[in-house]
């Protein structure tokens, strides 16, 4: 999966800016009832990083991310109660993934495309990363995975997720604070971060992800 620290801002006819993040997001339960999306941006307005969305079995939302200026930014489109900023490391190799995100270590290990992955596989990628595409694939995504494609998030954002792979998750482990999460279970009851959504069954979803900013006096991340 090869990355880029290249920047990806554009604007709107209508003066919004629209960042683009291009990478992988995990979505994955457990049989303790802490659902955890991992979100591994291979390419960003941040340069490539990686950051946690878990919530816990009770309703508390946690977010870890790498830096102050991805966790401003993450937080200011998704709904947390708590927000951490610790080193995130992600190792992909051969289907295993491994996350380090103190106090989150997880590790699972994806199996073969489905169906609709290779379907999505099939998509040119330049069309799947346009938000148009989003908008029109937004009934059969509904339909078929139960998740939303577009729509509002904090702030005044609006994001667009335009899906371009999907392997199942066949395994996984998980420990948080010390705590053994249980074994592999699906995404339920569903995370409440607001907008974002995951499949129920336990899954890697290839994505570009576009998110407008209310008004164009927001800053641009560095690049």
């Amino acid at each position: 999966m090869p990355g880029t620290t290249a920047a990806d801002v554009g604007r709107r006819r209508d003066g919004r800016l629209r960042l683009r993040f291009d990478g992988w997001i995990a979505g994955i339960g457990t049989s303790s009832g802490t659902r955890v999306v991992l979100g591994y941006w291979v390419r960003s307005p941040f340069g490539p990083f990686s950051d946690v969305m878990l919530e816990r079995k009770g309703g508390h939302r946690v977010l870890l991310a790498p830096s102050a200026q991805t966790a401003r930014f993450v937080a200011g489109t998704y709904l947390f109660d708590e927000v951490r900023v610790v080193p995130v490391g992600v190792e992909v190799g051969r289907g295993e993934w491994t996350v380090a995100a103190s106090p989150l270590d997880l590790r699972f290990v994806t199996g073969r495309r489905g169906p609709m992955g290779l379907l999505l596989r099939a998509v040119p990628g330049p069309l799947a990363a346009r938000p148009a595409w989003a908008v029109m694939t937004a009934p059969a995504a509904s339909a078929l995975l139960g998740v939303r494609t577009h729509g509002s998030a904090r702030a005044g954002r609006y994001e667009w997720y335009g899906a371009k792979d999907l392997r199942p998750v066949i395994e996984a482990r998980a420990a948080y604070e010390g705590e053994d999460l249980g074994s592999l279970a699906p995404v339920e009851p569903a995370v409440r971060f607001g907008f974002g959504s995951t499949p129920r069954r336990p899954c890697v979803v290839g994505v570009t992800t576009t998110v407008a900013l209310e008004g164009s006096r927001q800053a641009v991340p560095a690049r």
